[in-house]
């Protein structure tokens, strides 16, 4: 598997195809879960005739799991996804019943947005978003195959394949010299309960079951991974009075810099409630792990170890005695509660019976019980930093078919893989972005580099430069590069503009404004310190009374100050990496030759091809004296 291509090279893997005449569309995306939604919408945006091809048109941007957008890492990547111009901030904002800022008390590099939404309304703004998104046709029925066609001389993929479209299982082609596959938890995917299967990749909806073996025709590595949901409950029958009760922000923050503020929220915002699971559940559990399929040996697949199962909960934690569960209403006009921490695959008659000695829950009434999906994914290091497939040109992957989880991990993934479909048939410059340019850069790199042995998600830890990639400032950092190649409207670059001038004059006045209690410091002297707040000084500071900054300015300006010494550290730390960034690795580099190197890193450089010296160095399980050694072997071969 070649990695002839890194970010730093801006080089699509493939040469641009030449235009079939008879193409029916320039993108097929498949799937319209939220990586397929914002794939489809960005191929538009940029120009591509987009068909979007899912089950069911009334199921578009459905949230399978949890009712919520947001949370540590992944409230980061939904900002940076409105900032380049998608739909799930715009959605949320529109569907949220309460919105909150987490980690408030820490840094703001660590805080994060989160929403509890209406899943019904979040669905259905998505859907209205594509239904009136000009160059989007969507189509219902489900994908049987790909339809492919001998790579012309001078192609660069090793299957010898090129893509030429799809084939619904009603027997319909879809002709299209570009296709990405957002196919979420449904490919060959089977649920279970208990001892119970039944083949699909959501409660009540079909499992894709020709699209596995399609891939594997084109010699893509396939693995298997498992994911899981919780119980939902009806409202009436929890006694919430002894409940613990968790409210949203008195003033919160909109998910999409395009929100108007004094129009949001839309919505009534409701609370969420707090319980713990006890000893006399985790009794019931832990009788009745051996029933559970993962324990059972029925299920293959790898569950995510930050989202355990309470089977894993209790059976890997011991010395735990309780765990937290939170209970999330699904939206203003259903009962349903999801219960959140309490995922499970046990039988339904275990579910009810530890379930009912929880404290508020003993009456309880199931509405559905949990149960874990186990599908089909591929590889990542398949793909190019675009999320082209390296080994079939036309191919594109998006969403949790890369092994990854959430809905923001797959958003984001979507817009990339879209945007980079349409970019590629243009023949322009792929949409690539550093990991210190944003999140997205730092999911994306995570995955080429790697093949996930559990499903990934996004964490606030995995941004070794997440002091420059705060959620206030998404905007700043990715609307103009969005703009720049059409993602991103005017109307965005002339809010920013406005924000941005609204941001300088503030500085401004604190930098000529003298500290009331020293004065041989200015204002932005005086709110380096760590108790400082800007709204405090707006509050008592008499030169600075009567001016009323947007929150997201507030925010952007006290976190600009605070973090400058520490900002311009990074960015030193960004052009030191950046030189290891750029150091190529030639594509047909031995590296079974050299001498001295580790026989695991010698295994995984050959394995995942890494481009450069800093894709080496972000290979799971390589350390630095294997990258150090292998510096030194390049610069011998280059000096020959």
């Amino acid at each position: 598997m070649q990695h002839d291509t890194s970010p730093t090279e801006r080089t699509h893997p493939h040469p641009a195809p030449p235009r079939p005449p008879a193409a029916d569309f320039d993108v097929v995306v498949v799937g319209g879960g939220h990586a397929g939604a914002e794939a489809a919408l960005a191929a538009a945006r940029l120009g591509a005739r987009a068909a979007l091809v899912t089950f069911r048109r009334d199921r578009i941007g459905e949230m399978s799991c949890n009712p919520a957008i947001g949370g540590l890492g992944k409230g980061q990547l939904a900002r940076e996804v409105d900032a380049l111009g998608g739909a799930m901030g715009r959605a949320i904002d529109a569907a949220g019943i309460q919105f909150r800022m987490l980690n408030t008390a820490k840094g703001f590099a660590v805080q994060a947005p989160r929403a509890q939404a209406d899943r019904h309304r979040y669905r259905e703004e998505i859907t209205r978003i594509v239904e009136e998104a000009d160059g989007v046709e969507i189509v219902e029925g489900g994908v049987a195959r790909l339809t492919t066609e001998p790579d012309p001389p001078g192609g660069r993929g090793s299957s010898g394949l090129r893509v030429t479209g799809v084939v619904l299982e009603s027997g319909r082609e879809l002709r299209a010299p570009a296709v990405v596959l957002t196919t979420g938890t449904f490919l060959s995917a089977v649920m279970h309960t208990g001892e119970e299967t039944e083949s699909g990749g959501r409660a009540g909806e079909a499992s894709s079951e020709g699209l596995s073996g399609e891939l594997l025709r084109l010699g893509l590595p396939l693995g298997r991974l498992k994911t899981g949901t919780p119980p939902r409950l009806a409202r009436e029958g929890i006694r919430w009075d002894v409940l613990e009760r968790q409210g949203g922000d008195e003033v919160p923050t909109p998910f999409s810099f395009a929100t108007e503020r004094d129009r949001f929220p839309t919505l009534a915002q409701v609370p969420c409630h707090v319980t713990y699971t006890n000893e006399r559940c985790h009794e019931i559990v832990r009788a009745n792990v051996h029933r559970a399929p993962m324990y059972a040996g029925r299920i293959d697949g790898v569950g995510p170890r930050y989202c355990p199962s309470l089977e894993d909960k209790v059976m890997r934690f011991a010395d735990r005695d309780r765990h937290q569960v939170h209970l999330e209403p699904e939206g203003l006009d259903t009962d349903v509660i999801y219960v959140n921490g309490v995922s499970t695959s046990l039988p339904a008659e275990v579910q009810e019976a530890f379930l009912h000695q929880i404290e508020g829950l003993e009456e309880a009434r199931f509405l559905r019980h949990g149960y874990a999906v186990e599908y089909d994914f591929v590889q990542p290091a398949a793909l190019a930093p675009t999320l082209a497939v390296r080994a079939v040109p036309g191919l594109f992957l998006a969403g949790q078919i890369n092994g990854t989880s959430g809905y923001e991990e797959a958003a984001a993934q979507g817009l990339v893989a879209g945007a980079n479909a349409a970019l590629w048939l243009q023949d322009r410059a792929p949409f690539v972005l550093e990991r210190h340019e944003a999140y997205v850069g730092v999911l994306v790199d995570d995955l080429v580099v790697t093949n996930p042995t559990e499903p990934y998600r996004m964490f606030s830890s995995r941004a070794e430069y997440r002091l420059l990639l705060r959620q206030d400032d998404a905007d700043r950092r990715l609307t103009p590069r969005a703009a720049a190649i059409g993602l991103a409207h005017e109307a965005a670059l002339a809010r920013l503009r406005r924000r941005e001038e609204e941001t300088r004059l503030l500085r401004e006045l604190l930098d000529g404004t003298r500290a009331p209690e020293d004065p041989r410091r200015t204002l932005s002297e005086y709110l380096r310190r760590p108790e400082i707040r800007l709204s405090g000084l707006l509050a008592d500071v008499p030169e600075l009374r009567g001016v009323a900054p947007s929150p997201d300015v507030l925010a952007t300006v006290e976190a600009d100050v605070k973090y400058a010494g520490y900002v311009t550290r990074q960015r030193e730390e960004v052009a030191r990496m950046r030189r290891n960034e750029t150091t190529p690795i030639p594509t047909d580099f031995d590296f079974t030759r050299l001498s001295g190197l580790r026989g695991e890193a010698r295994e995984k450089f050959t394995a995942l091809r890494p481009a450069t010296l800093g894709a080496a160095a972000r290979i799971a399980g390589i350390n630095p004296p294997d990258v150090a050694l292998l510096a030194v072997h390049l610069e011998k071969a280059r000096r020959g």
